[in-house]
């Protein structure tokens, strides 16, 4: 089974979910691929600013995401990407040192100049053009594509989560979401109000 994760590298929500999907690839026949999704182009042209981002910092990781995913592939996004909320040290509660990340997933440190230059946005927005067709509608970030399944294609935005699940309870978690996403036509389940994300 493929789980395709489209993701926003500077939410912590998102990085949340992808522990979990890690942790479920321990339990449950599942192979993850990774891709770009980015907050910045899902909120362009809003009259508001939901992530309060006015200096479009939020494209500075996305962009060196894209580019690594461009040029390495989506292994080494997949490694990027958790080296940069796990390099960053015990009290790391965002996103941590861009070049420091890189180099811990053992790619060109030079890479980070990708986030400064609007030379790339064209892999940003073609990444999560792609997720969002999946999904439609107005789904953030995560969306995930589930494939190999034994029945169609499953999409589903999520889940959010505040803590990772971890071993049978992460498998129950994948096994209940996918029962539900797989419904024919399901479109929405919330629960709780967010909790602040535990991370890293």
């Amino acid at each position: 089974m493929i789980a395709d994760f489209w993701f926003d590298p500077s939410c912590p929500y998102t990085w949340l979910t992808s522990r979990w999907l890690l942790e479920v690839t321990g339990v449950r026949p599942v192979e993850v691929r990774w891709h770009v999704l980015s907050l910045a182009v899902l909120n362009e042209g809003r009259d508001d600013d939901p992530e309060g981002d006015p200096e479009g910092y939020l494209w500075v990781p996305a962009r060196i995401a894209a580019v690594v995913a461009d040029r390495y592939g989506q292994e080494a996004l997949g490694r990027f990407y958790t080296a940069l909320w796990t390099t960053g040290g015990a009290d790391q509660d965002w996103i941590g040192d861009l070049r420091t990340a890189l180099t811990s997933a053992g790619l060109p440190a030079d890479l980070a100049e990708a986030g400064l230059t609007d030379e790339h946005d064209h892999l940003v927005r073609a990444s999560h053009a792609e997720g969002m067709a999946l999904i439609g509608g107005e789904a953030g970030t995560p969306v995930v594509a589930v494939s190999g399944a034994g029945q169609d294609r499953v999409v589903f935005f999520g889940p959010v989560i505040s803590r990772v699940p971890e071993g049978e309870q992460a498998g129950r978690l994948w096994d209940g979401t996918l029962l539900v996403a797989g419904t024919p036509h399901f479109h929405e389940l919330k629960g709780l109000p967010h909790e602040e994300p535990a991370t890293p």
